[in-house]
């Protein structure tokens, strides 16, 4: 897999039963890209999403992310989801916690976990110098759980400073409005700092004059570098920001292309079709 190549998606199938949702899918993501993928509803496009980060488990097919194929069962999923952020389309919020518990929650578990991990390989070390002649260096843990917490509690609060919404550390979600929520959401994701985020129509489940805010700091993310793969029905993210736009239909990729290809000289019957509808 080339150096920048974050994610590369070869031959992947899906099946529910008898229903094939996806059918030979072949896609690659390098880093900094933002693919936007569209189509009709039904078509394959957020089963697609959810193969990436496993949430479903592909039927066929590769999925190729830090040099390991995700679709092989014998593969560690969740070291990897620490790197793919998921940003859903209901923003799944823990409304039981406030805002900053919410967004430290997943890094303090994370640090916590390879605290231990790295605690008992200590201990193992040290038990086995006791028999060793040629005593192996003894790797102890340099920070505490309180300086996790610490260092996510800083990182959560330099995040909201960014969205504006620092004010909002100690509110539950159900105070706040649903561009909120969604930028929240987002937060929560880049709080692990992933090499890729996937976005599940981040959009829909807005009111429209709370679409701009989320649509605003997905582009400032872009411009950033961030390495984006949405599924989305907002034409003009795809048309401005995308680098890549996709369109899936009867969960094939019909067509791939820059975005002013795509929209202004589309090849696919298709698509054409589906483009006199939205646009």
């Amino acid at each position: 897999m080339q150096e920048n190549c974050i994610l590369k998606i070869e031959h992947l199938n899906k099946k529910f039963a008898d229903h094939e949702v996806l059918k030979d899918v072949n896609l690659t993501v390098n880093k900094g890209d933002v693919v936007a993928i569209i189509g009709p509803s039904g078509c394959g496009k957020s089963t697609f999403l959810r193969c990436l980060n496993c949430m479903e488990d592909p039927t066929g097919g590769t999925i190729l992310f830090r040099g390991e194929n995700l679709a092989d069962f014998k593969v560690d999923i969740n070291k990897h989801r620490r790197h793919i952020g998921m940003v859903f389309q209901q923003f799944n919020l823990f409304n039981n916690m406030t805002v900053l518990q919410n967004i430290t929650l997943a890094p303090i578990l994370v640090g916590c976990a390879d605290l231990r991990a790295k605690k008992r390989k200590t201990l193992l070390t040290k038990i086995g110098n006791v028999f060793r002649k040629e005593k192996k260096a003894v790797d102890a843990p340099t920070v505490t759980k309180a300086d996790i917490k610490t260092a996510a509690k800083e990182k959560a609060m330099e995040l909201l400073k960014k969205i504006g919404l620092e004010d909002k550390a100690d509110a539950y979600p159900s105070t706040l409005s649903g561009g909120q929520k969604q930028r929240i959401a987002i937060v929560r994701a880049l709080a692990m700092e992933p090499d890729v985020l996937l976005f599940d129509e981040p959009t829909s489940a807005l009111d429209p004059e709370m679409v701009g805010e989320v649509l605003n700091l997905m582009t400032e993310l872009a411009n950033e570098g961030m390495t984006m793969v949405v599924v989305t029905h907002e034409m003009g993210f795809a048309k401005e920001v995308a680098n890549r736009v996709i369109f899936i239909d009867e969960g094939v990729i019909k067509e791939e292309n820059t975005p002013q290809e795509f929209f202004h000289a589309p090849q696919n019957e298709r698509l054409k079709e589906f483009l006199s509808k939205v646009l």
